[in-house]
């Protein structure tokens, strides 16, 4: 591992730990705080990609998950009001999310690179984000991944309610999982604007 790598390896470790911790206190009815600092990890992604390529990325990518799984180990032994705050469930979705989500955000980023400087980020991020919402939220919480872990009761998510509180009948952990998107989906546009800088101040440095 090179030197050049530490400061993302920091920032995303960084990202990972407080959203862990920002995870256990709600914004609202269908969010936590961890939706707002989550999406960032795209954000180091994206630029240890533009600096340094595909595969320096890959490595971010790969010590985010392992400071991740840490955090997800922690969880498990931490006794909340209803059980651990980390299930099983909730830490096999987590980490799948993030690694498939993460490394598929370094993918295209890398095929969309050449073209407009915002392309590259903005497209990689929103596929990235979406594999990220479907994949934590399908297997933490729908009824159909059960078996995954029998003892552990989410009944409480599959419960039937309009969505967002307004819109048709779905399970509550649909509703969550599109609150959680459009956040992400927003924090992804809003993400460009340091993007550009950090890009344009770096590349300025070099000539």
């Amino acid at each position: 591992m090179t030197r050049s790598l530490i400061p993302g390896i920091l920032a995303m470790a960084a990202i990972v730990v407080a959203s862990n911790i920002l995870v256990q206190f709600l914004f609202g009815q269908w969010l936590t705080w961890g939706a707002f600092s989550y999406p960032f990890a795209f954000l180091v992604t994206d630029l240890t990609n533009r600096f340094q390529g595909p595969s320096a990325a890959r490595k971010v990518v790969v010590a985010g998950f392992l400071v991740g799984l840490a955090c997800s180990l922690v969880g498990t032994q931490i006794m909340g009001e209803f059980g651990p705050l980390v299930t099983l469930r909730i830490a096999a979705g987590s980490g799948a999310a993030f690694l498939v989500a993460q490394l598929m955000d370094v993918h295209v980023f890398n095929r969309l690179r050449t073209g407009s400087w915002w392309r590259a980020p903005l497209v990689s991020t929103l596929v990235g984000s979406t594999l990220d919402t479907a994949i934590f939220f399908t297997t933490a919480f729908s009824a159909t991944l059960a078996f995954l872990e029998p003892a552990n009761d989410v009944s409480w998510a599959g419960e039937v309610m309009p969505l967002l509180g307004g819109g048709p009948a779905a399970p509550l952990w649909v509703s969550l999982a599109v609150a959680d998107w459009l956040v992400k989906l927003s924090l992804a546009i809003l993400a460009l604007v340091p993007f550009r800088v950090i890009v344009t101040r770096v590349t300025e440095k070099v000539a």
